[in-house]
């Protein structure tokens, strides 16, 4: 069977290109990838991984051979890289991109590059880097696609029928709505883990306050792990709207200041977040697959995971979706998803067998 596309260039060589790089790779999507960064040591990494299948440190003839091109530079860098690139873009390439920005970055390169549809994987990790990057990344990502009254309908689809080659869902909206909405679930939350952590490492009792932080502490600052550099290019970029929400956040911060005098106000506040919070899975949204959830209790012992994993296995039952659940570092809990109920009774009924608690 022949691949979407003859020749691909990722150009930026991270955790994102990367991914979508090997993603071509290994799905056979691509009969040539080939990787452009401007440092050396990425294209090695890049080569050794088996990321692409030729590197490239400089633009040239080569960017008008490709069929397909992804940008994947960091926002802030995204509007100059394009009109680096347009100076060598054929008029039959697909363009795309991955950035976390749409509206100003959509803008600048529908002027600079034909058949471009701007884009962003809703997929990430603390972890930066090629070194870091798998295809498995993208597999059920949410893939925003956000085309502007120019683009062509064609082309649109067939950036669809990329991303969904690539394991992700496409999702269509416009570029200034993706930038209100992403601000709110994603920058946003940035910010708040950059502020908690500053809380406790600006505090005089730093050092109490790190040995007392627990696991709730360390999941909801865990996005301030990523690389510092492009997590600032990414919520600067993103400026107005950022703003307007978090002028939202004070406002409900405010809210609940005034609800400490109100106990049971606050109860019926925290048990809509509850609610809000519990259908935030991503299997649950409605334009995924539905999977049926299973949680086991599990002790922190080590080969726990692949006990389970082989049983259910040995069972027939297949694991469609997988998380560890910490809830204290003495133990926790695994919640993994099913196809069907069938196989999620089938899946409690096997681990009962085995002494586990499940629900």
């Amino acid at each position: 069977m022949k691949p979407l596309f003859g020749k691909v260039g990722v150009f930026g060589t991270g955790l994102l290109g990367g991914s979508v790089a090997l993603g071509l790779r290994e799905r056979f999507l691509a009969e040539e990838v080939h990787a452009f960064d401007p440092d050396p040591q990425v294209l090695e990494a890049a080569l050794f991984l088996g990321v692409a299948d030729k590197t490239h440190a400089n633009l040239g003839a080569w960017v008008s051979a490709l069929d397909l091109g992804v940008l994947a530079a960091p926002a802030a860098s995204l509007g100059e890289l394009g009109g680096q690139i347009a100076r060598f873009a054929s008029a039959n390439t697909l363009w795309t991109d991955v950035g976390s920005v749409k509206d100003p970055v959509v803008n600048t390169l529908s002027g600079l590059l034909p058949n471009f549809v701007g884009g962003h994987p809703m997929a990430g990790s603390e972890k930066a880097g090629v070194e870091a990057a798998h295809a498995g990344l993208l597999q059920n990502a949410v893939w925003v696609l956000t085309p502007v009254a120019s683009t062509d309908p064609g082309v649109l689809e067939r950036v669809k029928k990329l991303v969904e080659a690539l394991g992700a869902y496409p999702l269509v909206i416009a570029p200034d709505l993706h930038d209100r909405l992403v601000a709110r679930v994603s920058h946003l939350p940035y910010l708040l883990a950059l502020a908690l952590n500053l809380l406790v490492a600006q505090d005089a009792d730093r050092e109490l306050l790190m040995f007392l932080a627990a696991g709730g502490f360390r999941d909801l600052t865990r996005v301030a792990s990523g690389s510092p550099r492009m997590s600032r290019d990414m919520v600067v970029e993103n400026r107005q709207a950022i703003l307007l929400a978090m002028e939202d956040l004070r406002s409900k911060l405010l809210d609940l200041e005034v609800l400490l005098d109100n106990p049971e106000v606050l109860l019926e506040a925290a048990q809509e977040a509850k609610k809000t919070r519990d259908s935030l899975p991503i299997v649950r949204r409605s334009l995924l697959p539905e999977m049926h959830d299973l949680v086991v209790q599990v002790p922190d012992k080590p080969g726990v995971i692949a006990k389970v994993a082989t049983a259910l296995g040995d069972a027939g039952v297949n694991i469609k979706d997988f998380e560890v659940l910490t809830i204290r570092d003495e133990g926790g809990a695994i919640r993994m998803g099913f196809a069907t109920r069938d196989e999620r009774q089938c899946a409690a009924t096997v681990l009962e067998g085995l002494g586990y608690k499940v629900r």
